[in-house]
């Protein structure tokens, strides 16, 4: 059984870079393919081994809560209709009883603040935190091989991939001080850096495991970048104490928090299916050949 056992996702944005889809539909509803967004990061969580769901959401978001909710009248139709393939495609959607939790942050104060919101929730275990706007493709599960490494470290563990340096200005960034196979243990890390002084190459990416004793630095440390109260300093501050580690995850990570990432991912997860694959290469093949010059 796993020592981390829940996770808050953190689903309280706006989705601006989507606009105008996100002006009545959340940003994690958005279909990747043929599953949501946050179904992902669902999917992700539960193949490790969470059995607690925390979602911080904000007014506006039902749809999120609508989804993970049984849906009596449809799977009633679907059953009487005999349509065991679609009563097999929302079973993932459900969430045994007790399962998820739907908190309210009332204002968007920065990722440290939602995560706070979890504090009464968590107790005295470590919890995972998994951002849905990073989509993770992997054989196995990002977190479960956080998770799986995260047994020996403890503390404060980090996912993280190599990135260009000219790169570094876009991420958290870790600063390194030894590396053990795919476990970096670091001094801290640097909030987007510029490439000149960036302290390494490693890009900090939306998985964390973090020990409950984040709570108590959360609650004392003040306003950081952007007015908000950021998870990186709440971190960084436990440094000496908790230690922070990187995990270099194996798998592909898309930025589903913009357009261009959201359609690669689509277009990698599409490619990746047999039913999908034949007809979408074709398509592309097609599309993107070079156009013939007129004699």
């Amino acid at each position: 059984m796993t020592h981390v056992r829940k996770a808050v996702f953190p689903v309280a944005g706006m989705g601006t870079r989507f606009l105008p889809a996100t002006k009545s539909v959340p940003k994690e509803m958005l279909p990747l393919v043929d599953r949501p967004l946050i179904q992902y990061a669902v999917d992700e969580a539960r193949a490790a081994g969470i059995e607690e769901f925390i979602f911080v959401s904000a007014a506006g978001k039902g749809a999120l809560e609508d989804y993970f909710d049984t849906a009596a009248a449809l799977e009633a139709t679907l059953k009487a209709k005999g349509k065991t393939d679609a009563l097999r495609a929302i079973e993932p959607a459900r969430m045994p009883e007790g399962a998820l939790t739907i908190l309210r942050q009332a204002n968007a104060l920065g990722l440290g603040h939602a995560v706070r919101q979890a504090r009464n929730l968590i107790g005295d275990d470590p919890f995972a935190v998994l951002l849905p706007d990073d989509v993770i493709m992997s054989d196995k599960g990002a977190l479960a091989q956080m998770i799986e490494a995260h047994r020996s470290t403890g503390g404060h563990m980090v996912a993280t991939m190599d990135v260009p340096r000219k790169a570094t200005s876009a991420y958290g960034v870790l600063d390194v001080s030894h590396q053990d196979g795919r476990v970096l243990h670091a001094r801290g890390m640097v909030e987007k850096p510029r490439p000149d002084v960036a302290p390494s190459t490693q890009a900090v990416v939306g998985r964390y495991i973090l020990d409950p004793c984040i709570f108590d630095r959360l609650a004392h440390i003040g306003p950081g970048a952007g007015g908000e109260l950021q998870l990186t300093d709440a971190i960084n501050a436990d440094a000496q104490t908790a230690g922070i580690c990187g995990y270099q995850f194996e798998g592909e990570r898309f930025d589903c928090g913009s357009i261009t990432g959201f359609v690669q991912a689509t277009a990698a997860f599409a490619l990746a299916r047999a039913d999908l694959r034949p007809a979408l290469t074709t398509f592309l093949q097609d599309r993107t050949q070079p156009l013939e010059l007129s004699a």
